[in-house]
């Protein structure tokens, strides 16, 4: 990449960090996009970031579907350079978007998926507190069901953020903190896991974080994922569950028994209601699925 480029990569990147309180992997998608639009301008364009026009836009739309991008890749690609070509205009650095009046083919919605009561009971009954392991893999598989928090949010825990007496727990994302209630079953697979274990995990006294590894120090995006893939597999589902899954099931679960949409938005941390609502879809889905197997005539 070009000096210059990067330079004003760099402060795109800091102006998502500080002003714009993006989440790390917001963050990592935008510049990642950024800079793969900036290799592409550079080899086939001769051009740096600033003096792309729209035709070279358009053209890197088409460049990504002709190299076999999904609908869903273009649209982020291009909502990355929408803001990061505002970022430019505000700060002075262009007089005009290039990004202005573009469109892309608008990509077809997957409903999320989300398991069915007895699948999330077997889930959750999986881990056995038998060592320290196992009272911590339980604690964060009920905690993840029983808040509907995000995978980022729930190794980003610390102790404090724990209130056993108020039954809730406190989750900080983009700037803002939300309380979001447990369930009993979670509360006491929480109080558990840090009565019992969670002294004998952690590699200093000092430690916050809530979820430690085997090495006694916070837990990773990657560890938390293989805990989820290897309960999958020791429960025998055949539905590939990832931690958002159970974030999925947290909010379709909910609506399905009558929980407010608005309720359910302010736990999960929705910006927009629009998000929320993909789990009405979802319910109704379900419902004409179990209506189609069950009806005698349908």
């Amino acid at each position: 990449m070009r000096e210059r480029d990067a330079n004003i990569v760099s402060e795109f990147e800091d102006f998502l960090k500080e002003v714009k309180h993006a989440s790390y992997n917001t963050m990592s998608s935008y510049i990642r996009d950024i800079n793969q639009f900036s290799e592409y301008l550079a080899r086939y364009k001769n051009k740096e970031l600033s003096f792309a026009e729209q035709g070279d836009v358009s053209s890197y739309m088409c460049w990504l579907r002709d190299n076999g991008k999904s609908p869903a890749t273009v649209s982020r690609s291009l909502a990355s350079l929408k803001c990061f070509y505002r970022f430019l205009l505000s700060s002075g650095k262009i007089v005009k978007s290039p990004v202005y009046d573009i469109v892309v083919d608008k990509t077809v919605k997957k409903l999320p998926q989300i398991l069915t009561n007895d699948e999330v009971e077997l889930l959750l009954s999986q881990p056995k507190c038998t060592d320290c392991k196992g009272y911590r893999d339980r604690a964060m598989l009920e905690l993840l069901y029983a808040t509907g928090i995000r995978v980022s949010e729930i190794i980003a825990l610390n102790i404090d953020d724990v209130k056993i007496s108020a039954g809730v727990i406190k989750c900080t994302s983009h700037g803002k903190d939300r309380f979001v209630p447990m369930y009993p079953a979670a509360i006491k697979a929480l109080t558990d896991y840090i009565e019992i274990v969670r002294n004998q995990m952690i590699a200093s006294p000092d430690e916050k974080a809530l979820f430690v590894n085997i090495g006694g120090t916070r837990m990773s995006r990657q560890g938390f994922w293989k805990v989820i893939k290897h309960y999958q597999e020791t429960a025998k589902i055949d539905k590939d569950i990832t931690p958002h899954t159970l974030r999925h099931s947290f909010a379709a679960h909910l609506l399905e028994n009558g929980a407010d949409i608005h309720s359910i938005q302010e736990m999960m941390g929705h910006a927009d209601i629009s998000s929320t609502q993909i789990y009405a879809q979802v319910v109704e889905k379900h419902l004409k699925d179990v209506y189609n197997k069950a009806h005698p005539r349908a």
